[in-house]
Protein backbone atom coordinates (compact mmCIF):
# COMPACT_ATOMS: atom_id res chain seq x y z
CA UNK A 1 0.00 0.00 0.00
CA UNK A 2 1.32 3.51 -0.78
CA UNK A 3 3.03 5.50 1.95
CA UNK A 4 1.62 9.02 2.53
CA UNK A 5 4.11 11.88 2.47
CA UNK A 6 4.78 13.45 5.91
CA UNK A 7 3.23 16.87 6.53
CA UNK A 8 5.52 19.77 5.60
CA UNK A 9 5.22 21.51 8.98
CA UNK A 10 7.28 18.85 10.81
CA UNK A 11 10.97 19.61 10.51
CA UNK A 12 13.69 16.99 10.83
CA UNK A 13 14.55 16.35 14.48
CA UNK A 14 11.26 17.79 15.81
CA UNK A 15 8.77 15.67 13.88
CA UNK A 16 6.97 12.54 15.01
CA UNK A 17 8.17 9.15 13.85
CA UNK A 18 6.49 5.76 13.67
CA UNK A 19 7.56 2.22 12.81
CA UNK A 20 6.65 -1.40 13.33
CA UNK A 21 8.95 -2.40 16.21
CA UNK A 22 8.47 -6.19 15.99
CA UNK A 23 10.10 -8.61 13.54
CA UNK A 24 8.62 -9.02 10.05
CA UNK A 25 6.14 -11.83 9.49
CA UNK A 26 3.14 -13.29 11.28
CA UNK A 27 2.95 -13.75 15.04
CA UNK A 28 0.69 -13.59 18.03
CA UNK A 29 1.48 -9.93 18.73
CA UNK A 30 3.10 -7.09 16.80
CA UNK A 31 3.98 -3.59 17.97
CA UNK A 32 3.79 -0.16 16.37
CA UNK A 33 5.87 2.48 18.13
CA UNK A 34 5.38 6.25 17.83
CA UNK A 35 7.62 8.98 19.26
CA UNK A 36 7.44 12.77 19.05
CA UNK A 37 5.38 15.85 19.84
CA UNK A 38 2.27 14.77 17.88
CA UNK A 39 1.67 11.65 20.00
CA UNK A 40 -1.34 13.19 21.84
CA UNK A 41 -2.99 14.14 18.54
CA UNK A 42 -2.26 10.73 17.05
CA UNK A 43 -3.69 8.96 20.10
CA UNK A 44 -6.81 11.09 19.78
CA UNK A 45 -7.19 10.18 16.10
CA UNK A 46 -6.61 6.48 16.70
CA UNK A 47 -8.38 5.91 20.00
CA UNK A 48 -10.33 9.05 20.83
CA UNK A 49 -7.90 10.26 23.51
CA UNK A 50 -4.69 9.68 25.43
CA UNK A 51 -4.43 6.57 27.63
CA UNK A 52 -3.42 6.89 31.27
CA UNK A 53 0.38 7.31 31.41
CA UNK A 54 2.32 4.09 31.98
CA UNK A 55 -0.88 2.02 32.31
CA UNK A 56 -1.72 -0.75 29.85
CA UNK A 57 -5.20 -0.29 28.41
CA UNK A 58 -7.25 -2.42 26.04
CA UNK A 59 -8.74 -0.37 23.24
CA UNK A 60 -9.80 -0.29 19.60
CA UNK A 61 -7.54 1.30 16.97
CA UNK A 62 -9.69 3.10 14.39
CA UNK A 63 -9.18 4.37 10.85
CA UNK A 64 -10.23 7.75 9.42
CA UNK A 65 -13.84 6.54 9.08
CA UNK A 66 -13.93 5.47 12.75
CA UNK A 67 -13.94 1.82 11.69
CA UNK A 68 -11.90 -0.49 13.93
CA UNK A 69 -8.59 -1.63 12.46
CA UNK A 70 -7.79 -3.91 15.40
CA UNK A 71 -8.27 -4.35 19.13
CA UNK A 72 -5.19 -4.44 21.33
CA UNK A 73 -3.12 -2.98 24.16
CA UNK A 74 -1.82 0.60 24.20
CA UNK A 75 0.86 2.16 26.42
CA UNK A 76 1.60 5.87 26.70
CA UNK A 77 4.85 7.29 28.10
CA UNK A 78 4.83 11.09 28.38
CA UNK A 79 8.07 13.04 27.93
CA UNK A 80 10.65 13.03 29.37
CA UNK A 81 10.05 9.71 31.16
CA UNK A 82 10.24 7.50 28.08
CA UNK A 83 12.79 5.54 26.08
CA UNK A 84 13.40 8.40 23.64
CA UNK A 85 12.81 11.26 26.08
CA UNK A 86 9.82 12.32 23.93
CA UNK A 87 6.14 11.39 24.08
CA UNK A 88 6.00 7.69 23.15
CA UNK A 89 2.99 5.58 22.19
CA UNK A 90 3.25 1.80 21.81
CA UNK A 91 0.36 -0.16 20.33
CA UNK A 92 0.28 -3.93 20.59
CA UNK A 93 -2.02 -5.60 18.10
CA UNK A 94 -2.51 -8.98 16.49
CA UNK A 95 0.56 -10.05 14.57
CA UNK A 96 -0.79 -9.80 11.06
CA UNK A 97 1.41 -7.87 8.59
CA UNK A 98 -1.77 -6.54 6.95
CA UNK A 99 -3.20 -5.27 10.25
CA UNK A 100 0.11 -3.72 11.29
CA UNK A 101 0.41 -2.09 7.88
CA UNK A 102 -3.03 -0.52 8.26
CA UNK A 103 -2.18 0.70 11.78
CA UNK A 104 1.14 2.20 10.65
CA UNK A 105 -0.56 3.82 7.65
CA UNK A 106 -3.12 5.44 9.96
CA UNK A 107 -0.26 6.87 12.08
CA UNK A 108 1.31 8.33 8.95
CA UNK A 109 -2.02 9.87 7.93
CA UNK A 110 -2.19 11.55 11.36
CA UNK A 111 1.15 13.32 10.94
CA UNK A 112 3.98 10.82 11.45
CA UNK A 113 6.73 9.86 9.09
CA UNK A 114 8.51 6.53 8.77
CA UNK A 115 11.35 6.17 11.28
CA UNK A 116 14.82 5.56 9.91
CA UNK A 117 16.75 2.50 11.10
CA UNK A 118 17.84 3.10 14.70
CA UNK A 119 16.10 6.48 14.94
CA UNK A 120 14.32 5.73 18.24
CA UNK A 121 17.66 4.87 19.87
CA UNK A 122 19.27 7.85 18.17
CA UNK A 123 16.68 10.16 19.76
CA UNK A 124 17.27 8.47 23.12
CA UNK A 125 20.97 9.30 22.73
CA UNK A 126 20.36 12.89 21.58
CA UNK A 127 17.95 13.46 24.47
CA UNK A 128 20.41 12.15 27.06
CA UNK A 129 18.55 8.94 27.88
CA UNK A 130 21.46 6.76 26.69
CA UNK A 131 25.09 7.44 25.90
CA UNK A 132 26.55 6.11 22.65
CA UNK A 133 27.95 2.94 24.20
CA UNK A 134 24.56 2.10 25.68
CA UNK A 135 22.80 2.83 22.39
CA UNK A 136 25.17 0.46 20.57
CA UNK A 137 24.51 -2.14 23.28
CA UNK A 138 20.81 -2.07 22.34
CA UNK A 139 21.69 -3.31 18.84
CA UNK A 140 24.23 -5.79 20.21
CA UNK A 141 21.67 -7.23 22.63
CA UNK A 142 19.16 -7.71 19.81
CA UNK A 143 21.78 -9.36 17.58
CA UNK A 144 23.38 -11.53 20.28
CA UNK A 145 23.52 -15.17 19.21
CA UNK A 146 24.60 -16.80 22.49
CA UNK A 147 24.14 -16.33 26.23
CA UNK A 148 27.52 -14.80 27.06
CA UNK A 149 27.09 -12.18 24.30
CA UNK A 150 23.60 -11.30 25.53
CA UNK A 151 24.77 -10.91 29.13
CA UNK A 152 27.73 -8.77 28.09
CA UNK A 153 25.54 -6.55 25.89
CA UNK A 154 23.11 -6.12 28.77
CA UNK A 155 25.93 -5.04 31.09
CA UNK A 156 26.99 -2.45 28.50
CA UNK A 157 23.38 -1.27 28.23
CA UNK A 158 23.24 -0.93 32.02
CA UNK A 159 26.35 1.27 31.93
CA UNK A 160 29.26 -0.98 32.98
CA UNK A 161 31.44 0.07 30.05
CA UNK A 162 30.46 3.74 30.33
CA UNK A 163 31.39 3.83 34.02
CA UNK A 164 34.88 2.54 33.18
CA UNK A 165 35.31 5.21 30.48
CA UNK A 166 34.11 8.03 32.74
CA UNK A 167 36.46 6.85 35.50
CA UNK A 168 39.41 6.99 33.09
CA UNK A 169 38.35 10.43 31.80
CA UNK A 170 38.19 11.72 35.39
CA UNK A 171 41.69 10.40 36.09
CA UNK A 172 43.12 12.01 32.93
CA UNK A 173 41.30 15.26 33.72
CA UNK A 174 42.72 15.30 37.25
CA UNK A 175 46.25 14.89 35.89
CA UNK A 176 45.68 17.59 33.26
CA UNK A 177 44.41 20.08 35.85
CA UNK A 178 47.41 19.43 38.07
CA UNK A 179 49.83 20.05 35.18
CA UNK A 180 48.02 23.19 34.02
CA UNK A 181 48.15 24.53 37.58
CA UNK A 182 51.93 23.94 37.63
CA UNK A 183 52.25 25.80 34.31
CA UNK A 184 50.28 28.75 35.68
CA UNK A 185 52.66 29.07 38.65
CA UNK A 186 56.17 28.80 37.13
CA UNK A 187 57.70 30.78 39.98
CA UNK A 188 57.48 27.66 42.14
CA UNK A 189 60.25 26.19 39.93
CA UNK A 190 59.07 22.63 40.54
CA UNK A 191 59.74 19.86 38.05
CA UNK A 192 56.24 18.44 38.35
CA UNK A 193 57.14 15.20 36.53
CA UNK A 194 59.55 14.45 39.36
CA UNK A 195 56.91 15.19 41.96
CA UNK A 196 55.74 11.97 43.65
CA UNK A 197 52.08 13.02 43.41
CA UNK A 198 52.33 13.42 39.62
CA UNK A 199 54.21 10.14 39.25
CA UNK A 200 51.43 8.41 41.16
CA UNK A 201 48.83 10.01 38.90
CA UNK A 202 50.75 8.93 35.79
CA UNK A 203 51.02 5.37 37.11
CA UNK A 204 47.30 5.37 37.83
CA UNK A 205 46.42 6.59 34.32
CA UNK A 206 48.69 4.06 32.60
CA UNK A 207 47.35 1.24 34.78
CA UNK A 208 43.74 2.17 34.03
CA UNK A 209 44.50 2.27 30.29
CA UNK A 210 46.03 -1.21 30.45
CA UNK A 211 43.10 -2.63 32.42
CA UNK A 212 40.50 -1.04 30.16
CA UNK A 213 42.30 -2.14 27.00
CA UNK A 214 42.20 -5.75 28.19
CA UNK A 215 38.48 -5.49 28.97
CA UNK A 216 37.69 -3.83 25.62
CA UNK A 217 39.60 -6.53 23.74
CA UNK A 218 37.58 -9.18 25.58
CA UNK A 219 34.36 -7.32 24.77
CA UNK A 220 35.30 -7.07 21.11
CA UNK A 221 36.01 -10.80 20.98
CA UNK A 222 32.60 -11.51 22.51
CA UNK A 223 30.94 -9.41 19.84
CA UNK A 224 33.00 -10.21 16.73
CA UNK A 225 34.40 -13.61 17.61
CA UNK A 226 37.44 -15.21 15.99
CA UNK A 227 37.78 -16.44 12.40
CA UNK A 228 39.84 -19.63 12.20
CA UNK A 229 40.72 -21.16 8.81
CA UNK A 230 41.69 -24.82 8.38
CA UNK A 231 44.26 -25.29 5.60
CA UNK A 232 46.75 -27.88 4.46
CA UNK A 233 47.27 -30.64 1.91
CA UNK A 234 44.34 -32.79 0.75
CA UNK A 235 43.34 -35.68 3.01
CA UNK A 236 45.08 -34.22 6.08
CA UNK A 237 41.83 -34.42 8.07
CA UNK A 238 40.61 -30.81 7.89
CA UNK A 239 36.96 -31.81 7.45
CA UNK A 240 37.25 -34.37 10.26
CA UNK A 241 38.65 -31.64 12.49
CA UNK A 242 35.74 -29.33 11.62
CA UNK A 243 33.31 -32.09 12.58
CA UNK A 244 35.19 -32.82 15.82
CA UNK A 245 35.29 -29.16 16.88
CA UNK A 246 31.62 -28.56 16.05
CA UNK A 247 30.58 -31.92 17.56
CA UNK A 248 28.47 -32.76 14.50
CA UNK A 249 28.92 -34.23 11.04
CA UNK A 250 29.04 -30.85 9.31
CA UNK A 251 31.45 -31.78 6.52
CA UNK A 252 31.65 -34.81 4.21
CA UNK A 253 34.63 -36.99 5.10
CA UNK A 254 36.19 -39.38 2.60
CA UNK A 255 39.46 -41.20 2.06
CA UNK A 256 39.54 -39.70 -1.43
CA UNK A 257 41.67 -36.53 -1.62
CA UNK A 258 40.02 -33.32 -2.81
CA UNK A 259 36.57 -34.02 -1.32
CA UNK A 260 36.21 -30.42 -0.12
CA UNK A 261 35.85 -28.11 -3.12
CA UNK A 262 34.40 -25.02 -1.44
CA UNK A 263 34.71 -23.26 1.89
CA UNK A 264 32.47 -24.58 4.66
CA UNK A 265 31.76 -22.49 7.78
CA UNK A 266 30.60 -23.49 11.23
CA UNK A 267 30.44 -21.29 14.36
CA UNK A 268 31.20 -22.88 17.72
CA UNK A 269 31.56 -21.56 21.28
CA UNK A 270 34.72 -22.09 23.30
CA UNK A 271 33.80 -21.16 26.88
CA UNK A 272 31.76 -18.23 25.54
CA UNK A 273 34.15 -17.22 22.73
CA UNK A 274 32.41 -17.42 19.34
CA UNK A 275 34.76 -19.05 16.83
CA UNK A 276 33.96 -19.33 13.13
CA UNK A 277 35.73 -22.42 11.81
CA UNK A 278 36.24 -22.41 8.02
CA UNK A 279 37.12 -25.65 6.28
CA UNK A 280 38.82 -25.13 2.90
CA UNK A 281 39.92 -27.14 -0.10
CA UNK A 282 43.26 -28.92 0.14
CA UNK A 283 46.15 -26.85 -1.19
CA UNK A 284 47.73 -28.56 -4.19
CA UNK A 285 48.04 -28.23 -7.97
CA UNK A 286 44.43 -28.50 -9.08
CA UNK A 287 43.31 -31.28 -11.40
CA UNK A 288 40.27 -29.43 -12.80
CA UNK A 289 38.61 -26.00 -12.89
CA UNK A 290 36.33 -26.68 -9.92
CA UNK A 291 39.21 -27.71 -7.68
CA UNK A 292 41.23 -24.70 -8.89
CA UNK A 293 38.41 -22.40 -7.80
CA UNK A 294 38.29 -24.19 -4.44
CA UNK A 295 42.02 -23.61 -3.93
CA UNK A 296 41.61 -19.94 -4.89
CA UNK A 297 38.83 -19.54 -2.31
CA UNK A 298 40.94 -21.33 0.28
CA UNK A 299 43.80 -18.88 -0.21
CA UNK A 300 41.36 -15.95 -0.06
CA UNK A 301 39.92 -17.25 3.24
CA UNK A 302 43.44 -17.43 4.67
CA UNK A 303 44.01 -13.74 3.98
CA UNK A 304 40.88 -12.84 5.99
CA UNK A 305 41.57 -15.16 8.92
CA UNK A 306 42.46 -14.22 12.49
CA UNK A 307 44.17 -17.58 12.92
CA UNK A 308 45.24 -20.30 10.46
CA UNK A 309 45.41 -23.92 11.57
CA UNK A 310 47.74 -25.77 9.20
CA UNK A 311 46.49 -29.36 9.41
CA UNK A 312 49.00 -32.10 8.49
CA UNK A 313 48.79 -35.89 8.40
CA UNK A 314 51.31 -36.77 11.07
CA UNK A 315 51.27 -40.41 10.00
CA UNK A 316 52.68 -39.37 6.61
CA UNK A 317 54.75 -36.26 7.35
CA UNK A 318 56.20 -37.33 10.68
CA UNK A 319 59.13 -35.14 11.71
CA UNK A 320 59.93 -34.15 8.14
CA UNK A 321 60.02 -30.55 6.81
CA UNK A 322 56.75 -28.64 6.64
CA UNK A 323 57.70 -26.13 3.94
CA UNK A 324 55.27 -27.66 1.46
CA UNK A 325 52.23 -27.07 3.67
CA UNK A 326 53.05 -23.77 5.39
CA UNK A 327 51.52 -20.65 3.82
CA UNK A 328 52.64 -17.02 3.85
CA UNK A 329 49.46 -15.01 4.49
CA UNK A 330 49.44 -11.23 4.32
CA UNK A 331 50.00 -9.23 7.49
CA UNK A 332 50.70 -10.83 10.85
CA UNK A 333 48.10 -13.61 10.83
CA UNK A 334 49.12 -16.26 13.34
CA UNK A 335 49.62 -19.86 12.14
CA UNK A 336 49.59 -23.03 14.25
CA UNK A 337 50.54 -26.47 12.97
CA UNK A 338 47.99 -29.14 13.89
CA UNK A 339 49.52 -32.60 13.70
CA UNK A 340 46.47 -34.76 13.04
CA UNK A 341 46.05 -38.56 13.02
CA UNK A 342 48.34 -39.21 15.97
CA UNK A 343 46.24 -42.33 16.57
CA UNK A 344 48.04 -43.69 13.48
CA UNK A 345 51.46 -42.09 13.95
CA UNK A 346 51.75 -43.04 17.62
CA UNK A 347 52.72 -39.53 18.69
CA UNK A 348 51.54 -38.40 22.14
CA UNK A 349 48.95 -35.65 22.37
CA UNK A 350 50.87 -32.49 23.27
CA UNK A 351 50.93 -28.73 22.75
CA UNK A 352 53.85 -26.38 22.23
CA UNK A 353 54.27 -22.79 21.09
CA UNK A 354 53.57 -23.43 17.42
CA UNK A 355 52.18 -26.97 17.30
CA UNK A 356 49.34 -29.05 18.69
CA UNK A 357 49.17 -32.83 18.31
CA UNK A 358 45.67 -34.29 17.98
CA UNK A 359 43.51 -37.01 16.58
CA UNK A 360 40.28 -35.67 15.12
CA UNK A 361 39.01 -39.27 15.02
CA UNK A 362 39.53 -40.18 18.69
CA UNK A 363 39.45 -36.69 20.22
CA UNK A 364 42.99 -36.90 21.62
CA UNK A 365 44.49 -33.44 22.04
CA UNK A 366 41.30 -31.53 21.15
CA UNK A 367 41.16 -29.82 24.59
CA UNK A 368 44.74 -28.63 24.00
CA UNK A 369 43.78 -27.22 20.60
CA UNK A 370 40.78 -25.39 22.04
CA UNK A 371 42.94 -23.86 24.78
CA UNK A 372 45.52 -22.82 22.17
CA UNK A 373 42.84 -21.03 20.13
CA UNK A 374 41.64 -19.14 23.22
CA UNK A 375 45.23 -18.31 24.22
CA UNK A 376 46.07 -16.87 20.80
CA UNK A 377 42.86 -14.84 20.81
CA UNK A 378 43.75 -13.48 24.24
CA UNK A 379 40.39 -14.64 25.59
CA UNK A 380 40.17 -14.91 29.37
CA UNK A 381 36.67 -16.34 29.57
CA UNK A 382 33.39 -14.71 30.51
CA UNK A 383 32.63 -13.32 33.94
CA UNK A 384 30.10 -11.04 35.61
CA UNK A 385 32.13 -7.89 34.86
CA UNK A 386 32.54 -8.30 31.09
CA UNK A 387 30.87 -5.99 28.60
CA UNK A 388 30.39 -5.79 24.84
CA UNK A 389 32.76 -3.63 22.79
CA UNK A 390 33.39 -2.73 19.16
CA UNK A 391 36.34 -2.02 16.89
CA UNK A 392 35.71 1.74 17.07
CA UNK A 393 36.01 1.61 20.88
CA UNK A 394 39.41 -0.05 20.62
CA UNK A 395 40.50 2.47 17.97
CA UNK A 396 39.49 5.43 20.15
CA UNK A 397 41.25 3.90 23.16
CA UNK A 398 44.41 3.37 21.07
CA UNK A 399 44.40 7.02 19.99
CA UNK A 400 43.76 8.23 23.54
CA UNK A 401 46.66 6.18 24.90
CA UNK A 402 48.81 7.40 22.01
CA UNK A 403 48.18 11.03 22.98
CA UNK A 404 49.13 10.25 26.57
CA UNK A 405 52.41 8.59 25.58
CA UNK A 406 53.21 11.34 23.07
CA UNK A 407 52.69 14.03 25.71
CA UNK A 408 54.90 12.26 28.23
CA UNK A 409 57.65 11.74 25.65
CA UNK A 410 57.62 15.39 24.63
CA UNK A 411 57.63 16.52 28.24
CA UNK A 412 60.66 14.38 29.05
CA UNK A 413 62.45 15.58 25.91
CA UNK A 414 61.57 19.29 25.86
CA UNK A 415 60.34 19.94 29.43
CA UNK A 416 57.28 21.64 27.94
CA UNK A 417 54.29 21.11 30.20
CA UNK A 418 52.07 22.90 27.69
CA UNK A 419 52.61 20.10 25.17
CA UNK A 420 51.70 17.48 27.75
CA UNK A 421 48.58 19.38 28.78
CA UNK A 422 47.52 19.73 25.14
CA UNK A 423 48.00 16.01 24.50
CA UNK A 424 46.02 15.17 27.63
CA UNK A 425 43.20 17.34 26.27
CA UNK A 426 43.32 15.35 23.01
CA UNK A 427 43.34 12.17 25.09
CA UNK A 428 40.11 13.26 26.80
CA UNK A 429 38.48 14.04 23.45
CA UNK A 430 39.34 10.60 22.06
CA UNK A 431 37.83 8.93 25.12
CA UNK A 432 34.76 11.15 24.76
CA UNK A 433 34.17 9.69 21.29
CA UNK A 434 33.47 6.31 22.86
CA UNK A 435 30.49 7.45 24.94
CA UNK A 436 29.41 10.06 22.38
CA UNK A 437 30.20 13.15 24.45
CA UNK A 438 32.29 14.18 21.45
CA UNK A 439 30.98 12.83 18.16
CA UNK A 440 30.44 13.78 14.54
CA UNK A 441 27.22 13.50 12.56
CA UNK A 442 28.95 11.06 10.21
CA UNK A 443 29.82 8.77 13.12
CA UNK A 444 26.28 8.86 14.50
CA UNK A 445 24.80 8.22 11.07
CA UNK A 446 27.05 5.21 10.54
CA UNK A 447 26.24 3.72 13.96
CA UNK A 448 22.47 4.16 14.01
CA UNK A 449 21.94 3.21 10.35
CA UNK A 450 23.09 -0.32 11.28
CA UNK A 451 20.13 -0.70 13.70
CA UNK A 452 16.88 -2.39 12.76
CA UNK A 453 13.84 -0.21 12.00
CA UNK A 454 11.68 0.41 15.07
CA UNK A 455 14.61 0.44 17.51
Amino acid sequence: MPTPEPPEEFAEGTDTIAAIASPPGKGGISIVRVSGPRVPAIADGLMGGLPTPRMAECTAFRDRHNTPIDHGIVLYFPAPQSYTGEHVLEMQGHGSPVVMGLLLRRCLELGCRHARPGEFSERAFLNGKLDLVQAEAVADLIESSHESAARSALRSLQGSFSVRIHDLVDTVCSLRLFIEAAIDFPEEEIDFLEDSAVIQRLDRVERKFAELRQSVQQGKLLRDGLKVVLTGLPNAGKSSLLNALSDEQRAIVSRLPGTTRDTLEQTILLDGLPVEIIDTAGIRDATDEIEAEGVRRARHAQQEADLILVVIDDAQVGDGPLDSVMESPAGDIRQVVVRNKIDLSGRTAAESDGEVCISALTGQGLPDLKRKIQEIAGFRGTDDSGFMARERHLDALDRAEGFLKSGLQQQRQFRAGELLADDLHSCQKALGEITGEISSEDLLGMIFSSFCIGK
